[in-house]
């Protein structure tokens, strides 16, 4: 995989921060076991050097990510975080048509080790999601997504929990997506091997809004990134 520059991800900079839209299959922070391994961390560091990564999202999902730039911009944002006074946006393409209209789900969530999450009402810690459908399609939704508390694969296990699994989250049951599958009359070559229109599943953290150490409040977009945007493009096309 190309390591993109850290210059090109940036949404915003000022003196205390920078906020990027991270590409997917690059981890937040070094990961246990994955010493040599790129990761936003080190690419932030190399650009600033007291660069801190303020919050983290699954090494498959792209989006909006906060660095501190100085431990006082870290502490504050680290802060608005512990406290839920930051507002995070997902959007995410779920298998099946599901009218989710202000649908709240607070299903207790229990961190198993090594890296999955199930539910538990006896042990699981507090976990409160918003969702709502933007766009339908035959068998696919896009949906907003509204994290209240911030646990590991949050949003994931909670759209399981409707039988709206994330399109390519074959963790939580989500089939991946391919184009014949959609496409009427489509052929693949002779000994071709037909792929996944999207190599992960489809999750994207589209906005954040919080405040800058001086109190002003800030909400930054990140824009789509290319393979979620085509398999929009294609269920437009092909899937209305």
């Amino acid at each position: 995989m190309k390591i993109p520059k850290f210059a090109d991800l940036i949404l915003f900079e000022d003196d205390d921060l920078i906020v990027i839209n991270k590409p997917a299959f690059i981890s937040s922070l070094d990961d246990r076991g994955e010493g040599g391994e790129v990761n936003i961390l080190r690419l932030a560091k190399q650009y600033s050097d007291d660069a801190q990564v303020c919050h983290r999202l699954d090494k498959e999902t792209s989006g909006a990510l906060i660095i501190a730039k100085n431990p006082e911009t870290y502490r504050a944002v680290s802060m608005q975080f512990e406290k839920r006074q930051v507002n995070k946006v997902y959007h995410a393409i779920i298998d099946g048509t599901h009218q989710f209209d202000k649908l709240f789900v607070d299903l207790p969530i229990l961190n198993v080790g090594k890296g999955t999450v199930t539910i538990s009402r006896q042990e699981g810690k507090r976990a409160e999601t918003w969702f709502q459908s933007l766009k339908f399609f035959k068998h696919y939704t896009l949906v907003e997504c509204r994290p209240v508390t911030g646990r590991m694969h949050q949003i994931r296990i909670h759209l399981a929990t409707q039988r709206a699994s994330i399109a390519g989250d074959e963790m939580y049951k989500g089939k991946p997506v391919f184009l014949s599958a959609i496409k009427r009359k489509y052929h693949l070559g002779k000994d071709q091997e037909e792929l996944p229109i999207m190599k992960r599943f489809a999750l994207h953290a589209y906005e954040v809004t919080f405040k800058k150490i001086d109190g002003t409040p800030i909400t930054i977009h990140a824009p789509y990134p290319k393979d979620f945007e085509t398999l929009l493009k294609l269920l437009e096309k092909f899937d209305a």
